[in-house]
């Protein structure tokens, strides 16, 4: 090495701790700290969160069980499984104001990357992604929600399925939102 490109005393001295400068830089500023979980960040209104299946305002479900949701899911999250509503004296009863329902509906959390196109996917507007974000849990099979999980809750006015479909109204009212509440 040539005499001018070797470094200089100061240099030589200061190499051993020059890691530590951003060390000392940031020693003495204000630290910012997230207080959670006593304290939770609200959420931005379009947060991709915990799914939810939604009801109409007389408390039927909103899912026909298309599959379309899980045909959408790249993750392959989601399991469908539709029957049909049986109005016939004995039958099941109807649970949604379709011609079919989702008997079965599961959502494996484990493998969903909260993309959204199940959402954008469903022609009835059935599943919604709310913000809640706390998932979390030990035991993995708790975190395959159910149609039971997923449904949202009964609000009041409502009734709980299977019930008929409101006095005088067919499945397209239901739709274009002329349905306001439980007839019972």
């Amino acid at each position: 090495m040539a005499e001018k490109d070797k470094p200089g005393f100061f240099s030589e001295m200061f190499a051993p701790v020059g890691g530590f400068g951003v060390t000392f830089a940031t020693m003495f500023k204000k630290v910012k700290t997230e207080e959670y979980p006593e304290v939770k960040r609200p959420t931005q209104p379009r947060f991709h969160g915990r799914h939810q299946l939604n009801r109409h305002p007389d408390g039927l479900e909103k899912c026909v069980g298309c599959e379309l949701c899980a045909w959408a899911c790249p993750a392959d999250a989601i399991f469908v499984e539709g029957a049909d509503n049986d109005d016939t004296p004995g039958g099941t009863g109807r649970f949604s104001p379709g011609e079919r329902f989702g008997r079965i509906y599961q959502i494996n959390y484990l493998r969903c990357i909260f993309c959204g196109l199940c959402i954008e996917a469903c022609p009835t507007r059935a599943l919604t992604m709310t913000n809640f974000y706390e998932l979390a849990d030990d035991s993995r099979a708790d975190l395959i929600f159910t149609k039971e999980q997923l449904l949202a809750p009964l609000q009041a006015g409502m009734d709980a399925p299977p019930h008929a479909m409101a006095d005088g109204m067919q499945e397209r009212d239901y739709y274009l939102g002329k349905v306001e509440g439980g007839s019972r």
